[in-house]
């Protein structure tokens, strides 16, 4: 065996050193401040899985786990993550940053929103809460992370730019949701509920879905505002929801090319059902008695037909629904409707929307 003196030794650890050294200042400043962002917020994300029950063929039941990511928000142990990480789960464990898992609590949701509110009893010691940004300020091609847990691989770190504002998408009950961020850093299945940081490692956007015909990233994903979570979980701390203004009506949007076969002038929004006891049925509003085939498709046909909330038109259910939301509880609005060829005016007071609606 080759022995080595103890001055070569000195001398191999004095090179290592050096080598280790200019190694780690090898980093560009944008490389060392994604490390820090990394450093700084991966304590805040965690793993979540989820069990649902299935059932198959011979009514068996058959349990299944999913997984997704949430944020730590406060020292109360308060997570937010999406409403369709949660939903229908028996079941809820978080794994934190040090690999303990724990048990967890639905809080509250937002179906309309994609948002959730669930809560672990981890000690405070353990609890890091990510720093909340605006996201009212985001310029198109600003740089953005994104921290997840992509296909269960856990505290994965993404970088892309905003590549545009304002979307829109659907939650899975069907409302629209606007004003979400599209964004190129990498979302995989798993980095749902996840952050999408700033530069400067604010939470500016709660991952939420993807677009793909493949099942994976192809640089297209989505997040909710961060000044969308912000507004709503104080109501799911205290309440469990979020209140929401409410006509009373189910409604059809009606194309200009359905409404003229209907006998209508212009686009908007066809009263399918009418809720009973609800602002619209106090106020006499009429709902759909028949329905007519255009087509491959049916609408509904013989009820009100809504073309103006306070003089101003709407052409869909959408657009109906985002004014009714804007104006709040207890607004008073005029809403205009065609009915037998004659124009009717309702001023109706909105109230708070009933839990299942």
């Amino acid at each position: 065996m080759r022995l080595i003196s103890r001055g070569a030794v000195l001398a191999l650890v004095i090179c290592a050193c050096f080598f280790y050294a200019q190694d780690s200042s090898a980093f560009t400043s944008d490389e060392e401040a994604n490390i820090k962002v990394y450093d700084d917020v991966s304590p805040s994300v965690v793993n979540i899985v989820t069990t649902t029950v299935s059932y198959d063929f011979f009514y068996n039941a058959v349990p299944a786990r999913e997984a997704g990511s949430g944020v730590i928000i406060d020292n109360l142990g308060h997570i937010v993550t999406n409403y369709h990480v949660v939903e229908d789960a028996r079941q809820l464990s978080v794994t934190l940053f040090d690999g303990v898992r724990y048990n967890a609590e639905v809080v509250g949701v937002d179906p309309s929103g994609d948002i959730a509110l669930i809560r672990v009893k981890a000690p405070q010691a353990k609890l890091r809460p990510a720093p909340f940004g605006d996201s009212s300020a985001l310029r198109v091609g600003q740089k953005v992370l994104a921290i997840g847990n992509p296909f269960g691989l856990e505290k994965t770190l993404t970088v892309g730019i905003v590549s545009s504002l304002g979307r829109t998408m659907r939650a899975n009950n069907g409302r629209l949701m606007s004003g979400i961020i599209q964004t190129d850093a990498a979302i995989n299945p798993g980095n749902s509920g996840g952050p999408l940081l700033s530069g400067d490692g604010k939470m500016i956007g709660l991952n939420t879905a993807i677009f793909s015909t493949v099942g994976g990233s192809i640089g297209i994903g989505f997040a909710i505002p961060v000044n969308s979570v912000k507004k709503v979980v104080p109501q799911l701390i205290e309440k469990g929801y979020v209140s929401r203004p409410w006509l009373g009506i189910r409604g059809q949007s009606i194309d200009a090319n359905v409404a003229a076969a209907l006998g209508f002038k212009s686009a908007g929004v066809l009263v399918a059902d009418v809720f009973r006891s609800s602002p619209a049925d106090n106020a006499g509003f009429k709902g759909s008695d028949k329905a007519v085939r255009f087509g491959n498709f049916i609408v509904s046909a013989g009820g009100d037909f809504i073309v103006a909330v306070d003089n101003a038109p709407v052409k869909s259910m959408d657009e109906f629904n985002e004014v009714i939301d804007r104006s709040g509880i207890g607004a008073e609005v005029t809403i205009t409707v065609v009915r037998d060829a004659k124009t009717i005016n309702f001023k109706i007071t909105l109230v708070e929307m009933p839990r299942g609606n």
